[in-house]
């Protein structure tokens, strides 16, 4: 008899199991009448009996002992069992929002994103007020990509719910992903404000922290988060870069060191540790720390692109190349690494492979991914593009929040300060253009601050540039915010930015609002395409009126040439030779001086054609690198001309460089970047130029300079007419002669030599740009009269 009503009570659990609490109910009477003192019976049929005659409504959630089970199976990753299980529940408690909830999260587990989205968006149409459902909808938005429609999700969530800290950690990391970061510090620190132990909202705080230039705070939170989780490997990486941006290159090895020790196959250490190493110019150390992150993760893009830069550095283009298009074959949409892998072949003078890649060329930097601007402005000259690529890279890059506006002064200071901002305060191009204007400025007007924060190189220049200015400040060692607060309490009236986007920029400190007004100046040739900067200085003949729309700020207009000049740099006295230079005595020397990754083959083509028709002519180049060399070589012999009439001039002192220029004929331009700096070496040296305009800045260069020395006539706007214009004057030597003549006349007396001149209308245009801001009018377009002083 105990057989059978213990075989009776098994049954009825079975029944209970599958919810059908009728049968159970009708087995617990059934043993109840034989039995009516069975303990079991009598639990089973009341717990059966109260399921049968409670309505729908009370029904709606499972037991917990059922939930518990489902969450013991989650906990434990049995994700399909635990689906299996909810499935089965489901049919008996079709309208339970948790068991819903429950199977979204399994669906989220699995990754299946657009099941998941489904059954949320069911929970939120039956019980819109459920946060939950709200939160994990918008992490399945997320997953499918969506992240617009999840912001919606969470901001829905931490609304019905505000002490939700999941919900806000995942608002924030949400506002993170679409570049949002001041939105998204503000959400992280809402979360911890109801829990400040959740580890990975001090972590991602600090990461946006960092991406918003505020590195200080960032560290404070890196270091919470390790509180908490003592071996957070990621945090003490992060938290590395973020001392390295600071200066603290210790610390922040320090911070890679203890990363390894808790992962010693942490890519990412090394390759951080590599770019620390790399800003302290230990390049070899800093390659074999790439390496050592590939052979952990052999196809990380962002190694392959440090590495890659590091190369470049030490000289190694080949192979810098080889790892870009390694990183292009890995991540083809990466931007960043594809105009890198196109400007070491600009570099080589690789033409094919820049033609192969022409298509892809047209779109790179336009859309989501940033590209550093200046490593495209020679392999097209397309200005409309430039600008576009210029903005993004200000947009995604920049994002740090200005200061806080100074008050507007209630009367002009007696002498306005203006603050020239450089990486490049010694042996450069750019040192060499400015020097004299710095010596020129009238003290009773400006006082003369410079910002360097590039290396520290104790040559001639950096030390003429010290004494030349009222307060030198090396300010490598601080932050962006760190040098624009510097700036404010040094009360800079115009900060000038003589670096733009090339090598070694702190355009961060511009973001940061260092001055009232700000300029993009000579180091860049081309708009920045950032609303943080007010001007660009230009000439007529560099921004014509109708190319403006180009450019983002507005223009300080220069009555002659834009670019400065030095009228005291000394050329070499010493009697130099064809012979010394490895140039034939008697032919026509053709000259280009340009860098290599200038020189295009629509413009080379064009030379060999004018060394085919003038015989014995060579074309005299500066050398660069023996992939150049080769490939020129190659370009010529495909063109069948004996590559001994190419000559590669090696490097020597500057003084003598200048003399040497002296032994060429003609200068030959580049189109889609001109000559810059070279430009005005040739002609300090007397050397006449021929160039093409085109449509961008960089075309224009030598129209200006050229104008600005009475030389329009060698200015052209066709590939037809710059060929026919060189051939005629290399076979006239009257009508040469009669050009070199003009130029040696007046070529000290021209505007372009007039250093004096030039630092008058500069001081010029910096007083109108101030007191137009002065009257609190809008920043405008500043032109100076030729005659003005």
């Amino acid at each position: 008899m105990a057989l059978s009503v213990d075989s009776a009570l098994s049954k009825a659990l079975k029944h209970e199991k599958k919810f059908e609490w009728q049968s159970a109910a009708a087995i617990y009477r059934a043993i109840l009448d034989d039995f009516p003192n069975n303990t079991s019976a009598i639990k089973g049929y009341n717990r059966a009996l109260d399921r049968v005659n409670k309505p729908p409504s009370v029904l709606s959630e499972p037991p917990q002992e059922e939930t518990n089970a489902l969450l013991h199976l989650y906990t434990a990753g049995q994700f399909e069992r635990a689906l299996s299980s909810a499935q089965r529940l489901l049919k008996a408690f079709p309208r339970s929002f948790s068991l819903l909830n429950f199977m979204g999260a399994l669906y989220l587990q699995k990754k299946d994103f657009a099941s998941a989205l489904d059954l949320f968006k069911n929970i939120v149409s039956l019980n819109p007020q459920y946060p939950e459902a709200h939160n994990n909808m918008g992490i399945a938005w997320a997953g499918i990509g969506n992240v617009e429609a999840a912001l919606d999700c969470y901001q829905t969530a931490v609304h019905l719910k505000p002490d939700y800290c999941d919900a806000h950690y995942n608002l924030g990391n949400a506002l993170s992903e679409l570049d949002q970061f001041q939105q998204a510090i503000n959400a992280y620190k809402q979360g911890l404000a109801h829990n400040f132990e959740h580890v990975e909202t001090h972590y991602n705080l600090g990461n946006a922290l960092a991406r918003s230039g505020d590195f200080s705070e960032a560290i404070i939170y890196y270091q919470h988060a390790i509180t908490r989780a003592p071996d957070y490997v990621d945090a003490y990486n992060n938290m590395g870069r973020v001392k390295a941006e600071v200066g603290d290159q210790t610390g922040a090895t320090d911070c890679y060191l203890q990363a390894l020790r808790l992962n010693p196959d942490c890519a990412d250490a090394y390759n951080n540790m590599g770019l620390t190493l790399a800003d302290q110019d230990q390049l070899q150390s800093a390659i074999n720390l790439y390496r050592k992150a590939l052979a952990i993760q052999p196809d990380t893009p962002d190694v392959l692109y440090n590495l890659g830069v590091t190369l470049n550095k030490v000289g190694d283009l080949k192979a810098a190349f080889d790892h870009f298009r390694r990183g292009v074959k890995v991540q083809p949409e990466n931007a960043s690494i594809h105009s890198q892998k196109l400007y070491q072949q600009a570099l080589m003078c690789d033409w094919p492979g820049i033609a192969e890649d022409q298509q892809a060329l047209m779109s790179l930097g336009l859309r989501d991914s940033e590209v550093e601007p200046f490593i495209l402005l020679s392999l097209e000259d397309a200005p409309e593009r430039h600008r576009l690529r210029a903005a993004t890279y200000a947009q995604k890059k920049f994002s740090q929040n200005p200061l806080i506006d100074a008050p507007r002064p209630s009367k002009k200071p007696e002498r306005l300060r203006i603050g020239y901002f450089s990486a490049d305060f010694h042996e450069h191009p750019v040192a060499y253009l400015m020097a004299k204007i710095l010596e020129l400025h009238d003290r009773d007007q400006f006082a003369i601050y410079a910002y360097s924060f590039g290396a520290n190189k104790a040559d001639a220049m950096r030390s003429r540039l010290i004494e030349a200015v009222d307060t030198f400040a090396d300010v490598r060692a601080m932050t962006d915010k760190e040098v624009a607060s510097l700036a404010r309490s040094d009360e800079i009236d115009i900060a000038i930015d003589l670096t733009g986007y090339t090598q070694n920029n702190r355009t961060g400190i511009f973001a940061c609002r260092a001055a009232a007004i700000q300029i993009n100046f000579l180091g860049y040739p081309g708009t920045m395409g950032a609303d943080f900067m007010d001007y660009i200085i230009a000439d007529k003949n560099l921004i014509p009126d109708r190319l403006r729309h180009h450019y983002s700020e507005n223009i300080l207009c220069m009555p002659h040439a834009y670019m400065p000049t030095d009228n005291t740099r000394k050329i070499s006295s010493r009697a130099l030779t064809r012979a010394d230079m490895g140039l034939p005595e008697d032919a026509f020397v053709f000259c280009c001086f340009n860098d290599s990754y200038k020189i295009k083959e629509m413009e080379f083509g064009i030379w060999m054609r004018l060394l085919r028709q003038i015989s014995g002519s060579v074309l005299w180049l500066r050398k660069a690198n023996h992939w150049f060399e080769a490939n020129l070589i190659a370009e010529a012999e495909k063109r069948h001309i004996d590559p001994a009439r190419l000559i590669f001039a090696d490097r020597i002192p500057m003084d003598e460089h200048l003399a040497r220029h002296t032994l060429a004929d003609l200068f030959l331009d580049t189109f889609a970047f001109n000559a810059h700096t070279t430009a005005t070496e040739a002609l300090w040296a007397g050397l006449p130029l021929v160039t093409k305009v085109g449509h961008g800045f960089a075309t224009h260069v030598i129209a200006s300079l050229l104008s600005a020395v009475g030389l329009p006539e060698l200015i052209t706007e066709k590939a037809d007419d710059y060929e026919a214009l060189i051939l005629a004057l290399a076979t006239d030597p009257l009508r040469l002669a009669a050009i070199r003549q003009k130029f040696a006349a007046n070529r000290l007396s021209a505007p372009l030599f007039d250093t004096e001149l030039f630092t008058r209308h500069l001081e010029n245009e910096c007083q109108q740009a101030y007191q137009n801001y002065f009257e609190g009018q809008p920043t405008e377009n500043i032109t100076v009269g030729a005659k003005t002083l």
